[in-house]
């Protein structure tokens, strides 16, 4: 037999030659130790160039493609390419590991930088977004990701002189980011008319903002802040691929092959250019530089390093060279000299010397070069080339890089017609008979209490022996695999199965979680640790390579992970004296780990000459920190020092599977059934205990299957030691011998048997691992008989006395056995197949059916023993079996699901229909078929079977088991599809059976591969105790979610849009102006140049454009606009978004993408300004250390991190400073926000389709915790005023609790399970109260009080409509609750109540309304602050009940009239909400309101300002006598919407432009009664703007086909002469068309429009409003196309209107969307 080991020699790498020039740039530094530090292929190069020695960092797996040098020279992060790349961290010095970096980037690691002080590291993906991090490297954690750019990144740096501000290029564009909280946010270079755009491909950063980068054609272009300031023109003659920044100033490397010295500001020091050095050569490029006092390295694109000393310029020291670009192919080593000749794509020849580590030779070929060989002398060389030549040449001594990506899931349920109600009774899980045994190890724990912790199936369970009594861990959903005891004792881990498997650490007193980890392992995961300290846990997964990994446990968070092994690992155990050191042992694999940042670098155990490594089946660590033991699968224990096996000492026969370390000393367990305790250095063994039958305590639970049974765990405490076995029996072996069985279940094998005692509390199991068992279920809870059989059994029925006990077993044979002694009464065998089911007969049991899987039931009389029947006629396999009473029928379920009858005992088939199955008396229900079970199949019914059902004696309730592991309870009869039921999680896999005691006081369930037998109590309703019940009610619910309401039911579907996707509000068709081809003007045509007419010129001088009115001698441009007013709020799809600050002193709300900052006494009003989109939600941090701290959440488009991503920013309301941006990944907006109890944490929960809640570190911007809220529209969540841990989230039917558990969110539905007839309604609002009571209020006015999760009262009718918001006041916990309401004499829709929601004090809102919808409500000191849906925000008195109304606005938009005072600065609105509301500008509040009864679309002041005409959507207009508001005139002679209305400067006539492609003009001279005089013909679309000639003699029409067209007044005839067109001087400009306006039309319309615009009084300026929201300030006239602006953000989408108020001081601008009125105040520049 040939020796199949690995050779015992050892190969180490000694020499590398080569340099990564080709497609690698800046990747070659000094470090502090004067090494020289670079990579080539996958290895870190650290060159001496004093000792010519090489180190080598072996930590990548795949090319290295980046590197960047810590500030202190010794740490190097290199980056590589790869499926799964990462960054490794490691020292230059001692070429070790200090920190991995993964799972982000894919594809490749394109460039790195670390920041000034070393602490943070940023890094560039190759993937498609060119994806941008940072992370604090030495944690291994992601700071935040963003998008870089749509095309390739080259460079990317930190400004050293501003934190948090970095600097990136590449293809054709440069970005200035800053670092915000957890939001990369970039703004493009600006190159303007300074230099190209251009690639850019590499930069340094420099004092004062300034910024030097080098572009592709060698030019330097200097920024300063975002703007190109300067070039320095033919810097090199090409592409600039390098710079480099010292004290000294700059190096810069071109394509040219130059290396140029710059000092500081960037003159230029010297140049040298390598081609002509001694070594240079034609082509030479330069791709990294590096300058170090007078020393500089030179790295090129053929591989080569050189090292320049700048006094000896022109003699550059070549030390390092390579092959370059193309493959490496050709190798031949000389015969006879430590020579090797290689050749290779780059057509060179070279020859190597082994010695001197050097190049002796090189010579160029002129083809690639694919193979090689040396003569036998070594004189010759032949080389074999690519294109199938070859040469051969005699040797004198003298001359001789790729890339790789995956898929989700989701099931939606279906909700369905009117379904059964879940009962009412149910049912706690209250003992479990079951030990993991069979595949797990070390999973058995003595508490600090002295209660033992294990865990079987899905359960972790701890078990007090004094009492006999069990509590439960119910938070895992599949089977547990593995456990750890925290050092202290008191918290247990557990780790569990699953595609997305987690680890629990819980309480064991408390049985509450405290950490939830999840994300790193699929699969499961099959060993955890503690570490001495407690703080850290290891883990272990069962994926393909066994990953390992280091958690910070109670932060959730992962430190560090790696892939442990290809073959199984069974142990993993951290050092109790250095916690960044842990082993592990598995197949054949016995591994030192120790943690480097995100990584863990592992060594193999070193056996040495001791033997080849063995399965180790066990670990611990010894006495000092490196000693460590482990047990083989051979009966030896190891023994390690460092790495290095010591010693073997024989322990036991066969596998030693447990050991544990003692003070002084060690115990192991193993195959053999042996107890040994040994000495402190296992010279000698103390002590064994053989576990045997003999040796077993009176007190025991049960009785031991066999002496000597595997040994799994061991645990020592208390005086014991606890032994758990591969049978499933938990032992505690006394110090002195005696032995006492605590716990037992069945062992391997699938358990399917169970039947219950007719008349006593016991039941019978009977299992595949070839075991009877008969169960006491009396509080004494024991196994009180077993029976070893010949074959495993899948059923087992008791004879109705009780005395007799028939098992069907696995060949197909059967017996009957004594129920008490279980020794053979009778067998059988008439079949081959499995015996599925066996059923006694009732009444006196005269016949046994027996169903096997050979699709027939056997009838047998039991007295005589003979087959007295067959049932023929199922086609499958039989699955269930019940008699009636009368013991004369017989119903079959079949495995092809149908439900067959039989006469007994012949065995007739009989068909009965099913109104008559419900009619029939049967024995027992069992079935899982037909009418009356058709309500317990889920809506997956074909994935998953119901494997069993049980209904109780009183046949209310049936109880199913099936194959998601689920106990069910449902009503009976369960008519119709998916009835409602109570389901319960405790079984891992299958539900095999369920059966109620005689009495139905418990149900009793075995949970097949999981080896379990549970024992549940049955609970009746209303006498249930108050300990929290465990089951989930069923998943779909009620359809009743409490009525209707239009209002929650708008903001429930309300497509919230980015600005950046908005479309046209107008039905405008055609071609836009700035697209459309002009016709030459009269001068044109005559060849006259516009702007070029002679000075002197006979005709006469061009006219104004505009007649510039009250504006003094002086024109003054406007150079900027500042927000200074805001009339609006956003009330009607937005809650809980207005707070005070200060004491009740200011306000806080939003508006359209402006947070509003309201001063109570002044009235006036600041903004906080950053938000690029509308607002969503607005909260304030209530915790005394962050006072007027606000978190507002806004609109966004796709969850990409970038700048039109949804975000949340935190900002200070005093200051307005930002001071954290949260970049979500909730795709289309934020919609709620919520601060903790200590105000670090922030919730927040999104609008995308899986209502994402997430919880943030806001001070950090990092993400804490993730997770699906809900599958319908969350309105609120909100943290419990007490908790940072504690939150509650309310929506469309549904509330739910939440827990922060470390990392992971868990939640609990609330249960409506006590309250008679309580349905769950659709919430909108929370509050809390003390001793965890949470208050949610409801769409139909009911308030709902929760006591932890359970609902336990209703008040009715809090409110008449819907409670919209709730708010807790934390001083005295008085509780405010706003709600939608009619004022009535009793009610109000504000009250204020106590702390228990009992009493109530309403207060009216006296607004005049006919409802009041309140959507906002905040408590003070004696007020309550209001927002209301009509937007108004009202402060009410608590003493007096007074009204304060502080903020008007229109409530509902658009706003399409707006029209300002000739004198004035007052101005008036029009909106679709019907009214016409006049504001004051000085006193910053709302005059006056004229309520129409329509909808109204346009409004202008008379030229005096005493009128006032309104044109309505129904084509009716009105003209009011400003003094007294009184209708002086009105008409309808259209039917369609009035688009503007407007006086004649005369104040003769009135012009009306409507939507039926007409202007009407009225003569007003002629009195109110209105007669039209004349309208305009062929206008060919609908009009938009007007406005009059000064002279009143013509009128200019834009409209909706983007023409704009001139008519005479009042005669209605089209002007066509444009030479008469340009010369008249218009009254006012507010057309968005004309040559005049060309300039504002911008490149991106394309789906938008420029919708207003308003020329200033003084004629010289002009703004427009836009379907973006933009106001944007233009020069005027601007008849160049895309004209230079300033633009002002503030609006959401859709700006309808625009107006100067006189003196051009202010500029008012009207929003669509937002229902808004922004009031921007002019700034002129300076004479």
């Amino acid at each position: 037999m040939a020796d199949r080991s690995a050779p015992s020699c050892h190969l180490r790498l000694e020499w590398v030659y080569g340099y990564r020039g080709h497609q690698c740039r800046n990747n070659l530094y000094y470090t502090a130790a004067k090494e020289i530090v670079y990579f080539v292929a996958g290895v870190g190069v650290v060159y001496s160039p004093r000792e010519h020695r090489q180190k080598f960092y072996l930590g990548h797996q795949d090319d290295i493609i980046s590197l960047a040098l810590h500030p202190e020279r010794v740490l190097v992060a290199t980056g590589q390419v790869g499926k799964e790349p990462y960054i490794c961290v490691w020292d230059s010095y001692t070429v070790q590991t200090v920190s991995v970096l993964k799972d982000v980037h894919t594809h490749g690691i394109a460039c790195l930088a670390f920041d000034l002080d070393g602490q943070r590291l940023v890094s560039v993906g190759l993937d498609s977004k060119n994806t941008v991090c940072v992370w604090d490297w030495r944690k291994g954690k992601l700071l935040s990701m963003a998008p870089g750019h749509t095309d390739r990144i080259f460079d990317i740096s930190w400004d050293l002189y501003q934190p948090n501000k970095l600097v990136s290029c590449g293809v054709k564009h440069i970005k200035f980011w800053s670092l915000c909280g957890n939001s990369l946010t970039p703004k493009r270079g600006v190159f303007g008319k300074t230099g190209d755009l251009q690639t850019i491909l590499c930069l340094a950063c420099a004092r004062d903002e300034v910024t030097y980068s080098g572009a592709l054609n060698g030019d330097i272009y200097v920024w300063k802040g975002i703007n190109l300031v300067r070039t320095i023109q033919g810097a090199h003659a090409a592409g600039i691929f390098s710079m480099n920044a010292c004290e000294e100033g700059f190096a810069t490397g071109g394509r040219d092959g130059c290396v140029r010295l710059w000092d500081l500001n960037f003159k230029p020091i010297t140049v040298i250019d390598l081609r002509e050095t001694d070594q240079g050569y034609k082509g030479l490029s330069v791709r990294s530089v590096c300058w170090r006092g007078d020393h500089i390295l030179v790295g090129t694109q053929d591989s080569e390093i050189f090292e320049i000393v700048v006094h000896e310029r022109n003699k550059p020291f070549l030390i390092m060279q390579g092959h370059c670009e193309g493959e490496l192919w050709a190798l031949a080593v000389h015969p006879t000299k430590p020579l090797a000749m290689t050749g290779s794509d780059d057509r060179s020849v070279r020859i190597w010397s082994l010695i001197d580590h050097a190049l002796i030779a090189r010579c160029n070929m002129e083809e690639p070069i694919r193979c090689a060989a040396v003569s036998t002398d070594g004189i010759h060389l032949a080389l074999g080339m690519k294109d199938g030549s070859f040469t051969v040449l005699r040797v004198y001594k003298e001359d001789l890089p790729q890339l790789k990506e995956q898929c989700k899931e989701k099931r939606k349920s279906a909700a369905s017609k009117r379904r059964e109600r879940a009962p009412g009774n149910s049912i706690r899980l209250h003992f479990v008979h079951g030990y993991r045994g069979y595949d797990c190890r070390s999973n058995l724990f003595y508490t600090q209490t002295g209660e033992i912790v294990y865990h079987v199936a899905a359960v972790g369970v701890v078990y007090n022996r004094q009492q006999n009594t069990q509590r439960f861990y119910l938070g895992h959903d599949d089977d547990i695999l593995c456990l750890a005891i925290h050092p202290l004792k008191d918290y247990v881990a557990t780790g569990q199965v699953g595609r997305d498997s987690s680890i629990h650490i819980w309480d064991t007193e408390t049985i509450k979680p405290l950490s939830v980890l999840k994300g790193y392992h699929q699969y499961g995961v099959c060993a955890v640790d503690f570490s001495a300290d407690g703080k850290r846990l290891a883990s272990v997964g069962i994926d393909d390579n066994h990953t390992i990994v280091l958690w910070d446990w109670k932060k959730g968070e992962k430190l560090s992970a790696v892939r442990g092994s290809k073959d199984k690992i069974f142990v993993v155990k951290i050092n109790p004296y250095l916690p960044d050191k842990l082993i592990t042992v598995g197949i054949k694999h016995m591994k030192f780990w120790r943690r480097a940042g995100g990584g863990l670098i592992g060594r193999k155990g070193c056996i040495g000459a001791l033997g080849r490594t063995d399965t180790m089946m066990c670990a611990v660590y010894g006495w000092t920190e490196e000693m460590a033991f482990s047990g083989t699968s051979t009966g030896d224990v190891c023994i390690w020092r460092d790495v290095f096996l010591i010693k073997t000492v024989k322990a036991h026969d066969g596998p030693v599977f447990s050991m544990h370390a003692l003070e002084k000393g060690f115990v192991t367990g193993g195959k053999d059934g042996v107890v040994a305790l040994w000495d402190d250095t296992f010279e000698r063994c103390l002590k064994t205990y053989a576990i045997k039958r003999a040796a077993l305590a009176p007190g025991s639970k049960g009785l031991l299957l066999e002496d000597n049974p595997s040994i799994r765990a061991i645990s020592l405490g208390h005086g014991h030691i606890l032994v758990g076995t591969k049978n499933g029996e938990i032992l505690e072996v006394d110090k002195s011998g005696p032995i006492t069985l605590l716990v037992q279940g069945h062992m391997e094998g699938e358990v399917w048997g169970l039947a219950t005692h007719p008349h006593l509390p016991i039941c019978a199991t009977v299992s595949d691992d070839k075991t009877l068992r008969i169960w006491d279920l009396s509080p004494s809870h024991c196994m009180l008989a077993v029976r070893k059989l010949k074959k495993g059994g899948r059923c087992c029925c008791f004879s109705p006395d009780g005395k007799a006990l028939a098992v069907g077993l696995n060949d197909g044979s059967f017996l009957i056995v004594n129920a008490d002694t279980l020794e053979d009464l009778v067998s059988f065998q008439h079949r081959k197949d499995v015996i599925s089911e066996i059923r006694f007969s009732p009444g006196a049991g005269k016949y046994l059916a027996v169903a096997s899987c050979d699709n027939f039931v056997d009838i047998y009389n039991v007295m005589s023993s003979k087959r007295v029947g067959i049932c023929k006629g199922a086609s499958s396999y039989i699955t269930h079996m019940d008699w009636d009473i009368r013991g004369k029928l017989l119903q079959v379920n079949t495995g092809a699901k149908e439900q067959l009858f039989f006469e007994a005992p012949r065995g007739k088939k009989q068909t009965i229909p099913s109104l008559e199955v419900e009619k029939i008396g049967w024995a027992s229900w069992t079935s899982v078929l037909g009418s009356c079970c058709e309500g317990i199949w889920p809506i997956i019914g074909e994935v998953t079977d119901v494997t069993a059902s049980c209904l109780t004696s009183d046949s209310k309730v049936l109880a199913t088991g099936d194959d998601f592991g689920f106990v069910k309870l449902f009503r009976y009869p369960a008519k119709g599809k998916f009835g409602k039921f109570k389901r319960y999680v405790a079984h891992s896999t299958h539900v095999t059976n369920v059966r109620w005691t005689y009495d139905d006081s418990l149900l009793v369930t075995v949970g097949g591969a999981d080896t379990s037998l549970m024992l549940w109590t049955y609970e009746m309703e209303g006498h249930r105790d108050s300990r929290q019940c465990d089951s989930e009610e069923s998943d779909l619910d009620s359809e009743e979610d409490g009525g209707y309401d239009s209002d929650v039911t708008r903001e429930n579907e309300i497509n919230y849009t980015i600005k950046a996707l908005s479309t046209n509000i107008r039905p405008m068709f055609g071609i836009k102006p700035h697209l459309q081809q002009k016709e030459p003007t009269l001068d044109e045509r005559q060849g006259v140049v516009r702007g070029s007419r002679p000075p002197v010129s006979r005709a006469l001088p061009q006219p104004e454009k505009l007649q510039t009115n009250n504006v003094g001698k002086k024109k003054r441009p406007i150079e900027d606009l500042i927000l200074e007013l805001v009339f609006g709020y956003r009330g009607k799809d937005c809650r809980n978004n207005v707070h005070y600050l200060n004491d009740g002193a200011d306000v806080i709300y939003h508006t359209a993408s402006v947070g509003i900052l309201y001063n109570v006494a002044t009235g006036s009003q600041s903004f906080y300004q950053e938000h690029n989109d509308d607002i969503l939600c607005l909260t304030v941090n209530q915790h005394p250390k962050f006072t007027n701290i606000v978190a507002t959440g806004q609109v966004g488009d796709s969850a990409d991190m970038s700048a039109t991503a949804p975000s949340i920013h935190v900002w200070d309301a005093m200051n307005k400073q930002t001071l954290s941006v949260l970049r979500c990944y909730h795709s289309k907006g934020v919609c709620s926000v919520s601060f903790s109890a200590t105000g670090k944490l922030l919730l927040s929960v999104g609008l995308d389709p899986e209502h994402t809640i997430t919880i943030w570190k806001w001070q950090e911007g990092a993400k804490i915790a993730s997770r699906a809220g809900h599958n319908q529209r969350i309105f609120v969540a909100e943290f419990r005023p007490d908790s940072d841990t504690q939150f509650v989230s309310v929506g469309v039917k549904h509330v739910r609790f939440w827990t922060l558990a470390g990392r992971a969110l868990l939640s609990k539905k609330g249960l409506l399970s006590s309250i008679e007839d309580a349905r769950m309604q659709t919430m909108l609002s929370v509050a809390f109260g003390a001793n965890n009571l949470t208050f949610t209020g409801t769409i139909s006015g009911d308030v709902c009080v929760w006591k932890d999760h359970v609902l336990i009262r209703i008040v009715a009718k809090a409110h008449n409509g819907p409670v919209f918001t709730m708010y807790t006041t934390l001083r005295d916990g008085l509780i405010v609750t706003g709600g939608k309401e009619r004022p009535s004499k009793e009610g109000g829709a504000v009250k204020l109540w106590d702390q228990e929601l009992k009493r109530c004090r309403a207060f009216r809102l006296e607004t005049g309304q006919l409802t009041d919808c309140v959507r906002s409500v905040c408590r003070g000191k004696g007020k309550i602050l209001v927002g209301t849906r009509n937007a108004e925000i009202i402060e009410v008195g608590e003493k007096n009940a007074a009204c304060n109304i502080l903020i008007n606005g229109h409530m509902d938009g658009p706003i399409w009239g707006l029209a300002t005072h000739p004198s004035r600065d007052f101005f008036l609105s029009a909106a679709e909400d019907g009214t016409v509301r006049l504001w004051d500008i000085a006193e910053k509040k709302m005059l006056n309101k004229v309520s129409l009864g329509h909808a109204a679309r346009t409004v202008c002041y008379s030229p005096e300002g005493d009128m006032v005409a309104i044109g309505m959507k129904n084509g009716e207009f009105i003209i009011l006598l400003v003094t007294s508001l009184k209708i002086w005139g009105k008409k309808r002679d259209r039917r369609s919407a009035i688009q503007d209305i407007r006086f004649s400067p005369d104040s003769r006539y009135l012009a009306v432009g409507s939507s039926e492609n007409a202007v009407d003009f009225y003569d007003l001279t002629l009195g109110p009664t209105l007669n039209r005089v004349s309208y305009c013909k062929d206008i060919p679309s609908f009009v938009i703007q007007m406005d009059f000639s000064a002279d009143s003699s013509y009128l200019q029409v834009s409209t909706g086909s983007y023409k704009r067209q001139v008519y005479e007044v009042p005669s209605g005839k089209q002007l066509v002469d444009q030479a008469v067109i340009d010369r008249i001087t218009w009254a006012t400009w507010t057309s968005v068309l004309g040559d005049e306006v060309i300039g504002i039309w911008s490149r991106h319309a394309e789906k938008a429009d420029v919708n207003c615009a308003c020329v200033s009084h003084s004629g010289i300026n002009l703004v427009t409003g836009d379907d973006f929201g933009m106001v944007k300030l233009f020069d005027f006239p601007c008849p160049e196309k895309f004209a230079k602006h300033k633009r002002f953000l503030g609006h959401s989408a859709h700006l309808t209107n625009i107006r100067f108020t006189s003196g051009d001081r202010y500029v008012v601008s009207a929003g669509g969307d937002d229902c808004s009125l922004f009031v921007w105040k002019c700034v002129h520049m300076p004479h």
